[in-house]
């Protein structure tokens, strides 16, 4: 029998919103629910009912009308709530008072607070602004901004009006925005002039005109002067300019539920990005059932993303307004302060949720960060961790070194659904290595080659009935070739995610990498982070990257790894990684070279890319450089002796 990290008092199960939320079922339908598993088998038993209970439970405002879902059988191509109708802005403006809404720090020093009240009269001052720019409902407004509360409030006053949002971090190159925003042509374009990272100021000023300049349907550039000695032209429109007016309260039109909301593009490191755009409803309802049931987010509690505007996370985060949480908003170097500072923002302002990278964990632990030392965390319940899978020895460190009475989730979902198929429960035990549960309403399974469900072995994970935040469709897609491509050919008529995984024996789930990024020595599919989960843990190693290269005909595993400074690998170390590999899985797991690097290449998500990597050594193109956060690494794969042999 496995021993859990971690077991939920019983004050605080009973206390928790999904208690709440089972009790209200029991009652209304005379349901028993001995445990979780009743509650998801029903959820997608009677997922008409069920999502109608969740806009119940969790506040929507609006009209969910008469009808739930029409044409459920079919994926895609289902209509949730095809009455509706609503506007997302006025969910996450519900809450009104003086209590905070929004914190920002950045790493420079800079903090800001503001209230309900406050960020709802300067979303009616947007509002206001926009429409009198011309602005109508389905024009598409973009945004290259860091995590600053001016993105917040740009959303919220375009998403008002019904416009559609879309939005890049900075630290995008020229390239990587036009691959994103020519696709969905906005009408106004909010920017920064600069921004600081890692204790260097960066000037954004060129890159925003050369953008603007090659998106002829930009009509108007807003810019944030977030570094005042990098001026603009006396006839650039600045933030204080575009918002003077006297607009005191938002207006609310609502739309019907499938109305655009947002649009997310994919990293785009093999190709142009998929240009995908999500319903007003679906993103609502999911995100709010999210917070409510599955993080337990109640209304005042302080809750944190480490995010970039151009992450989905950043969406998720900022959706806990429409449960009545303040918004923790940060931008920098989560590693600034000797990698104090986020653990500083955490205990100054309270923080009850603390979201991160599966990465800025391991790299945390690494680097010898200990919270719990120096730091008071009276307040936190729960860390939330997403990107890449969580290995088991990051879950060690969380309890060992940042709270030992702490939910520890790990989630796993995607842009293309604004949300998570697989996520926590603050109800369950946590154990060691392994995701809590499959997301309440969503079909999860775990499928073999032939579409057959598996238990205890690895397999795709696909979702087998519909579910309200699909996307609505791809850009630039007729006929919805492209949608139906990514995500329906694998296995016709479901979704099917493209991660290898496995249901475990606590009905958890292990997710292991993207599968097709799968290894496949000898015919044997293997997960990568099976490979990482050792290597990482070895003192020398800061981290890895591992392909399948062709190799006389069959795939061979090859390691990349990033050594830690003043370390050089040589044969006693490549033999201590591959004897670590061999112990601890299998001998198809043991990489047939060992090879050092200076760095890994990543997405600007902080996500690494593995089959960018295995273009290079292989001799192929890696089509959109300006997807990676260091695109220059890549180099240090091409045309490697070490692999001629």
């Amino acid at each position: 029998m496995i021993e859990p990290l971690w077991t939920p008092s019983p004050e605080a199960v009973a206390s928790a919103r999904i208690t709440a939320f089972t009790q209200i079922l029991r009652e209304k339908y005379s349901q028993k629910f001995p445990d979780y598993w009743s509650l998801w088998r029903w959820s997608i038993a009677n997922k008409e009912v069920f999502w109608r209970e969740v806009w119940d439970f969790c506040g929507v405002v609006g009209d969910k009308g008469e009808r739930t879902l029409i044409d459920g059988h079919l994926m895609p191509g289902a209509k949730w709530f095809p009455d509706a109708r609503l506007n997302f802005a006025e969910n996450l403006l519900k809450k009104r008072g003086s209590e905070d809404a929004l914190v920002f720090w950045n790493e420079a020093g800079d903090r800001r607070r503001m209230s309900f009240d406050e960020l709802r009269g300067t979303v009616a001052a947007v509002q206001q602004a926009l429409k009198a720019a011309g602005v109508v409902a389905g024009d598409r407004i973009a945004s290259i901004l860091p995590n600053i509360p001016e993105a917040t409030i740009a959303m919220l006053g375009a998403t008002s009006i019904g416009a559609v949002w879309s939005s890049s971090s900075p630290d995008f190159g020229v390239q990587g925005v036009l691959d994103r925003f020519m696709q969905i042509e906005p009408r106004i374009l909010f920017a920064v002039n600069g921004y600081f990272y890692n204790g260097k100021l960066v000037d954004t000023r060129d890159k925003v005109f050369e953008i603007a300049a090659r998106l002829p349907s930009v009509e108007r550039v807003v810019w944030v002067e977030c570094i005042a000695d990098h001026p603009l032209g006396a006839d650039d429109c600045v933030w204080p300019e575009f918002v003077m007016n006297d607009a005191i309260e938002p207006a609310f039109e609502r739309f019907p539920f499938d109305h655009p909301l947002v649009v997310v593009f994919s990293s785009g490191t093999t190709g142009l990005p998929k240009c995908m755009v999500q319903g007003a409803g679906g993103t609502l309802l999911q995100q709010m059932k999210e917070h409510a049931l599955h993080a337990d987010v109640h209304e005042g509690d302080r809750l944190f993303y480490f995010s970039t505007t151009g992450w989905v996370m950043w969406n998720w985060l900022l959706a806990g307004l429409a449960s009545g949480a303040t918004c923790m908003l940060y931008d920098g170097s989560p590693f600034a302060e000797q990698g104090r500072v986020l653990w500083d923002f955490a205990e100054a302002e309270r923080f009850t949720h603390f979201g991160t990278s599966a990465k800025y964990i391991d790299a945390s632990k690494k680097a010898g960060v200990v919270p719990r030392r120096s730091h008071e965390l009276p307040a936190l319940r729960a860390v939330l961790s997403t990107g890449s899978p969580l290995l088991p020895e990051s879950y060690d460190y969380v309890y060992q070194c940042v709270k030992s009475d702490v939910h520890l989730a790990s989630l796993s979902g995607g842009t293309e659904i604004m949300s998570a198929f697989v996520l926590g429960n603050p109800t369950l035990p946590v154990y060691r290595g392994e995701m809590q549960c499959r997301g309440l309403g969503m079909a999860v399974d775990v499928f073999d080659d032939n579409g057959e469900s598996l238990r205890g072995a690895m397999g795709e994970l696909v979702c087998t009935q519909t579910f309200p935040s699909m996307p609505l469709h791809f850009m630039a897609d007729p006929g919805g070739a492209r949608y139906q491509a990514a995500y329906f050919e694998r296995f016709p008529g479901l979704w099917c995610h493209g991660d290898w995984s496995q249901i475990t024996e606590q009905d958890g789930m292990v997710i292991v990498g993207r599968s097709d990024a799968t290894l496949n020595p000898g015919g044997v599919r293997i997960g990568t982070a099976e490979i990482y989960r050792q290597v990482e843990t070895l003192d020398e190693v800061v981290e890895s990257i591992v392909i399948g290269q062709n190799f006389h005909g069959d795939a061979r595993v090859v390691l990349f790894v990033k050594l830690t400074e003043g370390i050089t690998l040589d044969d006693a170390l490549t033999e201590k990684i591959r004897q670590r590999i061999r112990e601890n899985t299998t001998p198809r797991h043991v990489p047939a070279r060992v090879v050092q690097v200076p760095d890994i290449p990543r997405t600007k998500s902080n996500k690494i890319v593995e089959l960018a990597v295995r273009d290079v050594v292989h001799g192929r193109t890696v089509k959109n450089l300006d997807a990676m956060a260091n695109p220059e690494a890549l180099e240090f794969f091409r045309n490697r002796p070490e692999l001629a042999t």
